[in-house]
């Protein structure tokens, strides 16, 4: 058994760390921002007040927040996980941010003695919830093996990239494909539908081909019948293509088809959709065209 500390406990985070707590580890929550869940503590997570506290009682201390600023703040605050961290412990940054601002932290964390690991997962809520999330590690390959029992209870295919910041740049570089396959299913859907085709009879043939894809099984269908409640939300989305397109911009690339697929998630934006779910980048499509795939 392990003591690990878990720090964001959202959509992602919670059944994430549930998982850990199946797996017989102890957890300790900081209540800095929000009340502990009580389900966690009911099952013997122990809240305590601040990320140091949370740090000096584990071993290996997790942070699954949204952003850059949050992992900088939970990180660095006066009473954050690097006032409370040392040798022979472990953060783990799962959450999806910066590569750049990942190396930096990490430099930081092991001046203290710790270790750190940038640990971006993709599978979404679904995959949190079952366990069997991709995990992207970017660290040193003795602090990859000690923390790999964790990632096991929590993910499926589990993969170290390399170095620090390495692990966010595979994750940046995972939402630029889920992003443009989610714009060209729902092109396709789109046109299919306005040519008078029925969009989930389209969808049934074409995954049997070579489009086929998980995108298409699973995204496709929620267009078809609306279901837009998120598993990952647009926000979110437009958050990681941020991070593609300024690291574009730092390495001198153009990335024209992933700006064009973050115009589409600003039409959705626009029109009130931030919190869908990232397969509602449709609607942005049906809003310029007029027409939508559903009777509706």
């Amino acid at each position: 058994m392990a003591k690990i500390g878990f720090i964001g406990t959202g959509i992602m985070g919670k059944p994430m760390a549930s998982n850990l707590q199946n797996a017989g580890h102890q957890l300790f929550l900081s209540e800095h921002h929000d009340k502990a869940p009580a389900d966690l503590v009911q099952a013997g997570a122990i809240a305590l007040a601040t990320p140091q506290e949370v740090a000096q009682e584990a071993e290996f201390i997790i942070v699954m927040v949204p952003d850059t600023p949050q992992v900088d703040d939970v990180l660095f605050r006066d009473n954050g996980v690097a006032a409370g961290v040392g040798p022979n412990k472990v953060v783990i940054d799962m959450s999806s941010i910066s590569p750049s601002a990942t190396k930096q932290f990490a430099e930081k964390i092991k001046a203290t003695g710790a270790e750190y690991l940038d640990a971006p997962v993709s599978g979404g809520e679904v995959g949190a919830k079952a366990g069997t999330l991709s995990i992207m590690v970017g660290g040193s390959e003795a602090a990859f093996e000690r923390a790999l029992p964790l990632f096991q209870a929590m993910g499926k295919n589990i993969t170290r990239v390399g170095e620090n910041g390495d692990g966010q740049t595979a994750k940046v570089a995972n939402q630029i494909i889920v992003a443009l396959n989610i714009q060209a299913v729902a092109e396709a859907l789109l046109f299919a539908a306005k040519n008078g085709a029925d969009p989930a009879k389209v969808r049934e043939a074409l995954m049997g081909g070579f489009a086929g894809s998980k995108i298409l099984e699973v995204h496709g269908e929620r267009m078809i019948k609306g279901t837009f409640n998120p598993g990952f939300r647009i926000a979110l989305h437009q958050k990681d293509l941020n991070l593609a397109l300024n690291g574009a911009r730092e390495l001198g690339l153009n990335l024209p088809n992933t700006a064009n697929a973050q115009q589409v998630f600003s039409t959705c934006a626009a029109i009130g959709g931030s919190g869908w779910d990232h397969s509602a980048l449709i609607k942005g499509l049906e809003h310029m065209a007029n027409f939508s795939i559903r009777k509706e």
